[in-house]
């Protein structure tokens, strides 16, 4: 009985011709830097409402292309053939080579100035665009100030188990384990069967047999069914030998953060400064939910009273009044204080605010983020809102209205304080992006 052999394939094909498996890999990161820059520059003239729609994002070609060697028509080398259908010339006809540069360029317009063959044009998806542009900012200084909770588990590798799921088998424990059970209870080889065969098929042709033959014969026979019962005894693989591989459920540590969202919606904040100062929390909040799984987000507006508010009501609702800021401050302590330890949660907090205030609460306002809210915070950014006309006067930053200045000398004494202003819808995406932005010393 002749048992079948198992093959083996092996591809040890190279790269295809004319491709390289580093250029490739050099091409990736090439096109998605000019994919990124192509996005930045769209956002920044879009608002923050076309983030959620389809965007097309043009590129260049040239960077599209794999690097490859390939003859210049233009600076060497002879080619002599004609092509089909040419009305022309005919073959042994000369034609003079022109001059680099006398065929005016190889593309029609650059991509900066319109439609042209250098264009590289396609539609990216809503999720798309954000992973590009969400994918180098971070809230920053987020470290694990505790490691109390484990709000969620993973399934881990927790090595091998002698049951399972076939599809969880572990083939190389599998087969290893297979083969020293073999080795140990000497379970012959398909070889040595077909070399016990042949040599009993040779010895079985001879003509004339003698006795010293058939004896040989005979425990040839023998030993070849012992072979064959011991090789149909010890089984190829036994299932002491299946290995699965095991997971177990583990608790993953994670630290916690919240956000503290402030905004001003008084009387002063017109519609144009709400608009903007909603685009901003939008984004703002878009970004965390996107980016962390547990992150607690509390929404705080005030005029002369502070409230803390769902997401819908802090964006859409409206409300009229006085402006004392410090009220905010004040109801962001009183919040933090009933369900945000520092102790077990990291603290951030974003306002947005005109910048105007009741005579004297600025001053106030300084002194409760330097002697309480700073102390607690890893960051705090705060936006002020102003009209076109006002960012030409206050060009400088350090000069502004009251609140503004005070907040510059919080930012003075505390590292982790951000201010910055914007006029236009435009100038959102720049700012967000730079007071999010990754440490260079992470």
């Amino acid at each position: 009985m002749r048992l079948p052999v198992m093959s083996y394939f092996i591809d040890r094909r190279l790269n295809p011709k004319g491709k390289s498996l580093a250029n490739r890999q050099r091409f990736l990161r090439r096109a998605r830097a000019q994919i990124r820059e192509s996005v930045q520059k769209s956002l920044k003239e879009a608002g923050v409402a076309d983030i959620g729609k389809d965007r097309k994002v043009r590129i260049s070609t040239k960077g599209t292309k794999e690097p490859r060697f390939r003859l210049d028509p233009k600076a060497g080398g002879e080619r002599d053939f004609v092509l089909p259908g040419n009305k022309e010339f005919v073959p042994g006809d000369e034609i003079r080579k022109p001059r680099w540069g006398e065929d005016g360029g190889r593309g029609k317009e650059a991509a900066d100035s319109g439609d042209g063959e250098d264009d590289f044009e396609f539609t990216m998806t809503q999720d798309e665009i954000l992973q590009i542009f969400f994918e180098d900012l971070e809230l920053p200084n987020l470290v694990r100030t505790s490691l109390k909770e484990t709000p969620r588990k993973s399934w881990r590798r927790a090595g091998l188990t002698t049951s399972g799921p076939p599809t969880q088998i572990n083939l190389v424990r599998t087969m290893r384990n297979a083969f020293g059970r073999r080795l140990a209870l000497k379970r012959p080889r398909a070889a040595d069967i077909e070399i016990l065969q042949a040599r009993l098929d040779a010895l079985e042709r001879v003509t004339l047999q003698t006795e010293e033959t058939r004896s040989e014969i005979l425990a040839l026979k023998e030993e070849l069914a012992r072979a064959i019962a011991r090789r149909k005894w010890i089984a190829f693989i036994d299932p002491v030998d299946v290995r699965f591989n095991a997971f177990a459920e583990q608790p993953v540590p994670a630290s916690r953060a919240v956000m503290f969202c402030l905004m001003d919606v008084s009387g002063s904040m017109g519609e144009r400064e709400k608009d903007l100062a909603k685009r901003f929390y939008m984004l703002l909040h878009l970004f965390l939910k996107r980016r962390y799984d547990r992150v607690d987000i509390v929404f705080v507006r005030h005029t002369h009273d502070a409230q803390e508010v769902d997401e819908h009501e802090f964006f859409y609702s409206r409300q009229s009044g006085g402006t004392i800021v410090s009220s905010a401050l004040e109801k962001m302590l009183e919040i933090q204080k009933e369900r945000y330890t520092t102790a077990d949660w990291n603290i951030y907090a974003a306002q947005a605010s005109d910048g105007y205030t009741q005579s004297g609460d600025a001053r106030h306002c300084a002194e409760m983020l330097n002697g309480e809210i700073m102390p607690l915070c890893q960051y705090y950014a705060y936006i002020e809102i102003l009209d076109e006309r006002e960012m030409e006067v206050f060009a400088n930053e350090d000069s502004g209205a009251e609140l503004w200045r005070a907040y510059r000398t919080v930012s003075a004494l505390w590292p982790n304080f951000a201010t910055k202003r914007i006029a236009r819808p435009s100038d959102i995406f720049p700012v967000f992006h730079e007071l999010f932005k990754k440490s260079e010393i992470a």
